[in-house]
């Protein structure tokens, strides 16, 4: 793995989704580095993407209540435990469950596995509720995929609230896990 400044040269091989997201970046002139990797599907895998991007890879967590009408992207640290009892006390929805992956798709235009705040670049109705643990915010820098889980990118967190949310037009709520 290398990390890379930027877009890669050559988008011909890479998704259309992939390829929006880094318009999206460019077009905002945010910096960011990326780097190409395996399937990030394991713990052991994003450590060692962690490494090489030196910026800690939020888990991203698409949720939805009981009758699947309200959907929330979570973003919080890694290695925090994910407790659905202490955020459904934070935003008054009870039984938070897993989306299922058509509403990753109907709503994100992604798989599981590639589950990203850049996901809500595809969701212009403003469907899905952004929630950001504030542990996130600490950090210098975000890491996310770009739509796709064998990429990986890291930019600086005060690009992501101040730039990047605001142009995907979502508010954030925080909270505290």
């Amino acid at each position: 793995m290398i990390l890379e400044k930027a877009r890669p040269q050559d988008c011909e091989k890479r998704l259309a989704k992939e390829v929006k997201v880094y318009d999206f970046l460019d077009s905002l002139n945010i910096e960011y580095e990326r780097v190409d990797h395996e399937s990030a599907d394991t713990m052991e895998v994003c450590d060692k993407i962690d490494k090489v991007l030196g910026a800690p890879i939020c888990k991203n967590l698409f949720l939805c209540n009981r009758q699947q009408t309200v959907f929330y992207l979570l973003l919080m640290p890694a290695d925090k435990p994910f407790k659905t009892k202490d955020l459904s006390a934070q935003i008054n929805s009870a039984r938070l469950s897993f989306a299922g992956a058509e509403f990753m798709e109907k709503y994100l235009d992604i798989t599981p596995g590639s589950v990203s705040i850049m996901g809500l670049l595809n969701d212009q109705n403003c469907d899905v509720t952004l929630l950001i643990d504030k542990d996130v915010l600490k950090e210098q820098y975000i890491g996310c995929h770009p739509c796709i889980n064998t990429s990986s990118l890291k930019i600086k967190t005060e690009d992501m609230v101040n730039k990047i949310i605001p142009a995907l037009k979502h508010t954030p709520t925080i909270v505290e896990l």
